[in-house]
């Protein structure tokens, strides 16, 4: 369908807010990324049913994000439809030692409501700054604990608008993978299997974490987190400091001076010169060391309108 008559479309429809031409520069981490075609704000379910249910008949092209802390959009930006889960879709509770949240939830905000209530299992998700629905998907990690270690079920609305529920062995997770990667779904929600914890413990451990990541990653500057994942026995950050690629610049686009697998921008950077640099420093990794470094970070879009 013609991106005239996807505005069109969803012109008439009860579907949420919709924005047309949305610059998603303005809901990604990274302050990068080109146009939507058509951008929704749902705010129930049903709105959400219905906007599956419409890009599968006409066949558009769709994409889901959440706080866009993991994404780096093309220039050129995304056709078809672009879904938005936000403040809408962050309902949470807590029964016995299940704590459920809804994909749109800050996947930070659900760990330290854990924590609060003295529950452990969700600490490593206080360094993780995107949604729980993108957390699931991706089996987001960090410090040394990830999504598959504590996700116990989850309800997803697949592309035909059916609602699903998926047991932990339906997800096939794997290194920063799931099977929503390839079969994609929006994350409804999700519910973790928790296990008594000390809470004043467990705050003091996750300070401690906040601290170090003050110290020696690049926060107050825009940016996608880690946008390498880590080769097998050693650290991409790692290996591009000591190939002396801290502070390499290309356009707004820079490597940070801090933290070496952190591209920040500095100022109207492009996805264009983010993605030069991406591949400056795989070709250098690779010829200096025989590592290959895979983006973590997720690439999606256009090059040009």
């Amino acid at each position: 369908m013609k991106k005239e008559q996807t505005i069109s479309l969803f012109a008439n429809e009860d579907v949420g807010t919709v924005l047309l031409e949305e610059p998603l520069s303005k809901h990604t981490s990274w302050k990068i990324g080109g146009p939507a075609d058509v951008f929704v704000l749902p705010t129930t379910i049903e709105h959400l049913v219905r906007i599956m249910e419409l890009t599968h008949e006409h066949q558009i092209p769709w994409y889901v994000i959440g706080k866009g802390s993991n994404l780096l959009v093309k220039d050129g930006g995304l056709r078809g439809v672009v879904l938005k889960l936000g403040d809408n879709f962050a309902e949470l509770k807590i029964e016995g030692q299940t704590l459920t949240a809804q994909g749109g939830r800050s996947f930070v905000s659900a760990a330290n409501h854990a924590i609060r209530s003295g529950l452990a299992g969700l600490e490593f998700a206080t360094g993780i700054p995107g949604t729980v629905g993108g957390a699931v998907m991706m089996n987001a990690g960090a410090h040394g604990g990830e999504v598959k270690d504590v996700l116990k079920e989850c309800r997803v609305l697949t592309e035909t608008g059916q609602i699903v529920h998926l047991a932990h062995a339906d997800l096939h997770f794997d290194y920063r993978y799931s099977r929503l990667k390839d079969q994609p779904a929006i994350v409804l929600d999700a519910s973790f299997s928790l296990h008594p914890g000390d809470a004043e413990e467990m705050s003091e451990r996750v300070k401690g974490w906040r601290e170090r990541r003050q110290a020696t990653q690049p926060l107050a500057m825009p940016s996608c987190g880690s946008v390498f994942r880590n080769p097998d026995g050693t650290h991409a950050g790692k290996l591009v400091e000591e190939a002396g690629l801290k502070g390499k610049r290309i356009g707004g686009a820079q490597i940070s001076e801090l933290h070496g697998n952190f591209i920040v921008n500095t100022g109207g950077a492009k996805a264009a010169d983010v993605l030069q640099l991406i591949e400056y420093v795989q070709c250098t990794i690779k010829e200096t060391y025989g590592y290959e470094l895979h983006p973590e970070v997720r690439i999606v879009g256009e090059e040009t309108l």
